[in-house]
């Protein structure tokens, strides 16, 4: 495995603790790079700006990154622009969730 998938699996152990589902298939990892010399560059977001774990979610991401064999950096940007949306989330974490809107109508239409 890659670095950068090494970083994906770590990053499914992180937990929003507010729903059953890890925060890469929330959809909270907005960008994920790792260049050749293992520093990786995280751009993430929150459910929401006024997320209880705002003060600490951040830190056990890049803690969780900082973890995974040959990382040797970790920039971690917290954005809230675009905004979070059930729409970036996995069709897996829908289906955790229970959310109903997983197959879109068009394709029932068909």
């Amino acid at each position: 495995m890659s670095i950068r998938e090494d970083i994906v699996a770590a990053l499914k152990k992180v937990y929003d603790p507010e729903m059953p589902v890890n925060i890469y298939e929330l959809g909270l990892i907005y960008d994920l790079t790792v260049d050749d010399a293992g520093s990786a560059a995280i751009r993430m977001t929150l459910t929401a700006p006024n997320c209880p774990v705002a003060g600490t979610m951040p830190g056990e991401v890049e803690r969780a990154v900082r973890a995974v064999p040959g990382v040797s950096d970790v920039t971690l940007e917290l954005t809230f622009d675009p905004p979070w949306s059930k729409d970036r989330m996995s069709e897996a974490a829908k289906l955790a969730l229970g959310i109903e809107d997983i197959i879109p109508i068009a394709r029932l239409r068909r």
